[in-house]
């Protein structure tokens, strides 16, 4: 190719059978999961004049196999990469140049290139122009490790390129990116080589400005810089947002830093608290959350009017078969607004999966069943089936119709009514339907867990 030339890009994002449009009915409420993807828009933002992009959502459109584009990018995470290898062995079939990035490329590079021409290792936004260089001028490599990227500057994505209205919010942004905590199940700290990287406060908010009243920040942790979430938070004070996120425990622990975030519009923040057991954190080395105690933190917060959507994992070596009854306890004792549990998944890239394959725990590789619902690995103090049976059992108790009834009464009184109507009861709703529509798939593709 010339100088001059425009080049067609499609950046597909894959996903598995429960989500993907047209294979099976999907859940009810299933929307209320949907978030703009912001890393595609950062890749598309960053792509050179003469690159043409178009982003093809598999949750919000099908894959076109008669695409003309010139070259198809795929993004994926662990779980997607088989469904991401069957996409790019038929566009490869018809000629067309394929591109691999995200996590699972990143960790497993070499496993990736057999179903690709060039694999972008780490963030692409600074590897993209280069890549694109090279294709024009016929001497694509098949690896492009990219360096970590400067957030002063990021360019503002174009939001036009996503189907709005398929999304629960386009109204997404970041200022910061990346964690240097070293949590051994994360491969988000690993990928962003544990750095915490800031974007300049006026930057952000001029994003802001340009956004509806309600957004959604994409951060791995808003509040992990304490300093720089106390200027973002005061800056953000006049734009009269309302925002979610994700945040750790720690924020419960500074009054001034909650009161801030309150002012700034916060209405809710995913809350990592992992594990009831202290040694458990210790062995993830989740430092933070041993020195709090989580009701009281969980108290704090909602005494600011902001709502927990609480992340736990089941399925450490210190978990038997008492911790789900005792987990549940703790979820209704606190009020916690939502839930997300998951089984222990080691993901490759993180120490978790290099310490459970050094102990030959690890027993199914199929990359698809690394989604969190199945259990890939031999927990120590109770058996396959008793840890994906318990955290169903969870699931189901805490999502109860009752006990939604119960936690969106107690919540409209210390929620914002909006934060109960638009986040709290369609999320309680969504993974109600979401987990009932998992097991349905499960049962029709038969797949069961292995016992153990």
């Amino acid at each position: 190719m010339h100088r001059g030339t425009q080049i067609k890009f499609t950046l597909i994002n894959p996903t598995s059978p429960l989500w993907r449009i047209g294979v099976h009915q999907r859940p009810a409420n299933s929307g209320v999961f949907r978030f703009s993807m912001l890393a595609s828009l950062y890749v598309a933002a960053s792509m050179p004049l003469y690159v043409e992009t178009k982003i093809v959502d598999e949750d919000v459109e099908p894959v076109d196999f008669d695409d003309d584009a010139d070259i198809i990018g795929i993004s994926f995470m662990t779980y997607n990469a088989p469904r991401a290898y069957e996409i790019a062995d038929r566009f490869r079939a018809k000629g067309k140049t394929v591109i691999f990035g995200g996590y699972h490329p990143t960790f497993m590079p070499d496993e990736a290139i057999q179903h690709a021409d060039a694999v972008c290792i780490g963030e692409a936004e600074s590897s993209v122009p280069r890549m694109m260089e090279d294709y024009m001028n016929g001497r694509l490599k098949p690896f492009y490790r990219s360096q970590l990227v400067d957030l002063a500057g990021l360019p503002v994505p174009d939001r036009n390129l996503l189907r709005q209205r398929a999304y629960i919010t386009t109204n997404t942004l970041q200022a910061t990116r990346g964690c240097f905590n070293r949590c051994g199940f994360c491969s988000v700290a690993r990928f962003n080589h544990y750095r915490l990287r800031i974007r300049p406060v006026g930057e952000v908010v001029e994003e802001l400005k340009g956004l509806g009243r309600e957004v959604l920040f994409m951060d791995d942790n808003i509040a992990l810089d304490k300093e720089y979430a106390r200027e973002l938070f005061k800056a953000m004070i006049p734009l009269k947002k309302q925002w979610h996120s994700q945040c750790g425990i720690g924020i419960a622990e500074d009054e001034e830093l909650l009161r801030l975030a309150a002012q700034s519009g916060c209405r809710g923040l995913f809350i990592g608290f992992e594990s009831l057991s202290r040694q458990s954190l210790e062995n993830w080395k989740k430092f933070g959350n041993k020195r709090v105690d989580y009701l009281e933190a969980v108290k704090k917060l909602h005494g600011a009017g902001i709502g927990v959507f609480a992340g736990f994992i089941f399925g450490s070596d210190n978990d038997g078969p008492d911790v789900f009854a005792d987990t549940l306890d703790f979820l209704l004792e606190a009020n916690i607004e939502v839930l997300q549990a998951t089984r222990l998944t080691p993901f490759p890239g993180t120490p978790l999966y290099e310490q459970l394959d050094r102990e030959g725990r690890i027993f199914d590789r199929d990359w698809s069943h690394y989604d969190f619902f199945h259990v890939v690995h031999q927990p120590l103090n109770m058996s396959v089936r008793e840890l994906h049976n318990g955290t169903v059992w969870v699931q189901q108790q805490f999502y109860r119709t009752d006990r939604i009834i119960r936690r969106v009464g107690r919540a409209s009184g210390y929620l914002h009514p909006g934060t109960v109507v638009r986040a709290l009861l369609p999320l309680n709703l969504g993974y109600r339907h979401k987990l009932a529509a998992y097991e349905s798939l499960q049962k029709k593709l038969s797949v069961q867990p292995k016992a153990g």
